[in-house]
């Protein structure tokens, strides 16, 4: 079936089943590797997306209930070659790794620190919660949304 989603700014028209998965659609129609497959459960934060400005995992978000809804990939994020803040900050503390939770965990930072500009370590901490990084750089991921927080 054709539809259109508005992702990264831009109308996408994609022919899927409304069924499924946003994550698939991202990934395999429209070539958006930046989320990506961790779990397929929404708990493990690697597939994260902005929709409407929250974060949301991707893999449980069906295509039908993401028309109409303004989508955001970390792909999206950057305008050009201008990395956001929060994107700067996780290359200036070396919180990236092996890099497969990164776009996850920018997302939710990003979304983070449009509600709430100065976060406490709490708020930082309740805000990741969800994300699981295998690499374990949790401290430099604090540190990165410290630092994004004082740029602002």
């Amino acid at each position: 079936m054709k539809l259109a989603l508005a992702i990264n700014g831009g109308e996408r028209d994609v022919d899927v089943e409304p069924g499924a998965p946003l994550l698939d659609v991202l990934r395999d129609e429209l070539g958006l590797f930046g989320a990506k497959y961790g779990c397929g459960e929404g708990r493990c934060g690697a597939c994260c997306v902005l929709v409407d400005g929250t974060s949301v995992p991707s893999c449980t978000l069906l295509v039908r209930d993401a028309i109409g809804r303004a989508i955001v990939t970390v792909e999206g994020l950057a305008a050009g070659d201008e990395l956001t803040p929060i994107q700067r900050a996780f290359v200036d503390e070396n919180a990236l790794q092996c890099g497969y939770c990164t776009g996850g965990l920018v997302i939710a930072a990003t979304a983070l620190l449009a509600h709430v500009p100065s976060p406490s370590d709490d708020e930082i901490r309740e805000a990741l919660g969800g994300h699981l990084c295998r690499c374990g750089v949790y401290g430099r991921v604090l540190r990165a949304v410290r630092r994004a927080a004082g740029a602002r």
